[in-house]
C-alpha cells in the first residue's frame, strides 16, 4: 500500500470510512470489515461522533483494540446529535473532544476535523480552542469538512502561528467534481490534503446499480428517500456509468477500479476513504489503487464525465 501525507501524518492512499459501523454494521461487522481492512494495508480509519448513532466512534475502538497505535485515527465533531448541540465554539469543542476519546478508547486522535462550519461562530475561536488539544497532546493535527475556498483561505489566515487545517474533507467522486473548481488549487497553494467522501457517489461507482432494476436491499441508497435515491439514480448519472465502465474494460479494470484510480490522479488528493460493509469491499477497495491512469485515459474520462 503505498502512502501519503496530511501536514506529519503518513497514510495510506485507501482509507476506511467508518460511517457504517453502530448503524448497517454491528459490533461482530465492524469488527471483520477492520481486521480485513488492517490485513490490507489500510492505515486511516475516518469516524465521526454522530455516525451510527455516536455507536462508531466506540466499535471502532474496540475493533482496533491492541493496534491502535498501527494506524491514524481520524474522527469529527460539530453536527448536532443526541445531547449534543454541536457548532464550533470553544466549549463545546473542549466537550467533544472527551466524549470522542472516551468512546474511542484512546488517549489521542490523529486527525480531528470540524464537520461543517459554524457560521455563529468566528473561525479564530475554534482554531484557538483546537490548537488548546493539540498542545494539550489529545490531538496531532487538525482537518476541516465541507469547507469553500475562500472558508480554507480565511482559515489559514486566522491560525496564525497555531495549529492550521492540514486537510479539507469534501465531496468528490469523477461524478461530483465541484471541488476541483477551486478547492483544490487551494489545497495546492495553502498545502493542504484533500479527502474526498462519497468517492464511489453512493455506491453508484461500485456498478451495483443497474437502470432500470430495483435497488438492491441494504445498500446505502435503498435507505434514501424515494426522491434523493432517484436524484442520485438519474439517466444522465445511468449514462456516465455505462460509458465509463466501457472505457474501464477496454483496460482491463472495473468501473470501481477507475473511479479510486481517478481520484488518485489528483495530487492533492491523500487518501481515498471508502467505507465498506464486508471485508471483500475492502479488498476491492485496496486493489483499485494498484491502477495508475495514463493521460490518454484521464482525458477520455474528461469527455465521458466532464466537470
Amino acid at each position: 500500500m503505498q502512502t501519503r501525507s496530511i501536514g506529519p501524518l503518513d497514510v495510506s492512499v485507501v482509507g476506511l470510512g467508518c460511517n457504517n459501523f453502530g448503524g448497517r454494521l454491528d459490533e461482530a461487522g465492524t469488527h471483520a470489515v477492520i481486521g480485513a481492512a488492517i490485513d490490507a494495508g489500510v492505515t486511516l480509519f475516518d469516524t465521526a461522533d454522530i455516525y451510527g448513532g455516536a455507536r462508531s466512534e466506540e466499535l471502532v475502538g474496540k475493533a482496533l483494540g491492541t493496534k491502535r497505535d498501527q494506524v491514524v485515527l481520524a474522527t469529527k465533531f460539530g453536527i448536532p446529535y443526541e445531547g449534543h448541540e454541536g457548532g464550533a465554539a470553544a466549549g463545546y469543542v473542549a466537550r467533544a473532544v472527551e466524549d470522542s476519546l472516551r468512546r474511542l478508547g484512546t488517549d489521542r486522535i490523529d486527525l480531528y476535523q470540524l464537520h461543517a462550519p459554524d457560521s455563529a461562530v468566528p473561525i479564530t475561536e475554534t482554531l484557538g480552542a483546537l490548537n488548546d488539544l493539540v498542545v494539550a497532546g489529545k490531538v496531532r493535527v487538525i482537518g476541516c469538512s465541507n469547507f469553500t475556498a475562500a472558508q480554507l483561505r480565511e482559515a489559514e489566515w486566522a491560525a496564525g502561528k497555531g495549529a492550521r487545517f492540514e486537510s479539507v474533507q469534501n465531496q468528490m467522486s469523477v461524478l461530483s467534481r465541484e471541488a476541483e473548481d477551486d478547492v483544490l488549487a487551494v489545497c495546492d497553494e495553502l498545502s493542504i490534503a484533500f479527502l474526498p467522501f462519497y468517492p464511489l457517489a453512493n455506491g453508484l461507482l461500485t456498478g451495483k446499480y443497474k437502470k432500470g432494476e430495483p435497488i438492491p436491499e441494504g445498500t446505502r441508497l435503498a435507505a434514501f428517500p424515494a426522491d434523493r435515491a432517484a436524484h442520485v439514480l438519474s439517466d444522465e448519472n445511468f449514462e456516465k456509468l455505462e460509458a465509463l465502465r466501457t472505457l474501464a474494460e477496454s483496460h482491463g479494470h472495473s468501473l470501481l477500479e477507475l473511479s479510486v484510480a481517478w481520484l488518485l490522479s489528483h495530487r492533492q488528493v491523500a487518501s481515498v476513504i471508502a467505507g465498506a460493509t464486508k471485508p471483500e469491499q475492502v479488498q476491492a477497495n485496496v486493489a483499485a489503487a494498484g491502477w495508475q491512469l495514463d493521460a490518454e485515459v484521464l482525458t477520455a474520462i474528461d469527455e465521458l464525465a466532464p466537470r
